[in-house]
């Protein structure tokens, strides 16, 4: 079923391929009408846009409350410059970008100046129209630049990469601190990279056996919380004293249960995962050793320029967590696979023509 929109011709056509969420779990392959930028607008020729969690969620439609159907999702893009709007400066056509898919303009002062978790925040591909598709128009300051050289395929990795950048950053994490990362999806696989890049002894517990297989390949230091003590293993890798940083990534009853007893005196914890409901948490721990908990929520703007450091510079071993790039009229048949496939980590879309 086609669902079209107003929008400008492209290189003698006016329309592209979208994939569309029609609510209830279900996706169609469809048409929409390139629509050209506005004043303070760019649009852009999407080429590749990751499948994230969220993505997932909204497959299996946890978030119908939220999308309005129908409507593209994706926000973890790459992408050219194809037409600029009026009163756009510093981009032109052919420009690589990835973009920061928060809309803040919403922002007031009561936010405090955190635009990135401002009360009236809009994420773009969740709350608006998103990247499964051709062609995709956003506003101008979403967009960071790549280098020329990048990789798109590996910059579809930005976004993602920008969360672990932040949550790193949130951590407070400095050389030779011991962190531990409980969860090994991509996320935490990301958070762990991150943090061992900053010169961090980094350890990583994942009951999944694929993922640990996948992150002691990435050079992590792996625990089976199955098979032995997650407290235990930790104390005797750090001397006794527990990590300096916990992130809990896992969103499990179980890794908030045992982040407290990761820690060290004055550790710090990072809750990167998505907790929907309450979840008891050992407040002793806190008492006892003086520690510290802090959410870690999408991302700002330094960690987007971080994020893209990291991937200009080879910094990290991305490639390896890129499981199959996939053409855009298959996204239907990714969702439904991916309920199936415990060994996928990042699928990406080609969304070019």
């Amino acid at each position: 079923m086609a669902h079209t929109h107003a929008r400008s011709r492209r290189g003698g056509r006016n329309t592209v391929t979208a994939v569309y969420y029609e609510g209830s779990g279900r996706f169609s392959v469809g048409e929409s009408e390139i629509r050209p930028p506005g004043a303070g607008e760019v649009r852009l020729d999407v080429a590749f846009c990751g499948v994230c969690g969220t993505d997932v969620h909204i497959a299996h439609g946890h978030m119908d409350h939220r999308v309005r159907v129908p409507q593209v999702i994706g926000h973890e893009m790459s992408g050219t410059v194809a037409e600029v709007g009026l009163g756009v400066d510093g981009y032109e056509v052919g420009d690589p970008v990835v973009v920061r898919p928060l809309d803040t303009r919403a922002e007031t002062p009561a936010d405090k100046g955190f635009s990135h978790i401002c009360r009236g925040l809009k994420f773009l591909g969740i709350d608006t129209p998103g990247a499964f598709q051709n062609s995709w128009t956003v506003p101008a300051f979403t967009l960071h630049r790549l280098p020329p050289t990048v990789d798109l395929r590996l910059a579809a990795l930005v976004e993602p990469l920008a969360v672990a950048c932040h949550d790193v950053r949130r951590g407070e994490v400095v050389a030779d601190e011991s962190v531990v990362v409980i969860g090994g999806g991509p996320i935490g696989l990301l958070v762990g990279l991150v943090a061992r890049a900053q010169a961090a002894d980094v350890m990583l517990s994942e009951v999944s056996c694929f993922r640990r297989g996948l992150a002691a390949g990435l050079g992590l230091d792996v625990i089976d919380p199955t098979a032995e003590d997650p407290e235990a293993a930790i104390l005797e890798r750090t001397g006794n004293a527990g990590a300096d940083v916990v992130f809990e990534v896992s969103g499990s009853a179980a890794g908030a249960d045992v982040m407290t007893r990761l820690a060290s005196i004055r550790g710090r914890l990072v809750i990167v995962a998505i907790f929907p409901e309450p979840q008891p948490v050992r407040l002793f721990d806190f008492f006892w050793k003086e520690l510290r908990m802090l959410g870690a929520r999408v991302y700002e703007p330094e960690d987007y320029e971080r994020a893209i450091d990291l991937l200009a510079a080879g910094a990290l071993p991305l490639e390896r967590l890129i499981s199959a790039v996939e053409p855009l009229e298959r996204l239907p048949s990714v969702f439904e696979d991916l309920d199936d496939d415990a060994t996928a980590m990042k699928i990406l879309i080609d969304c070019r023509t």
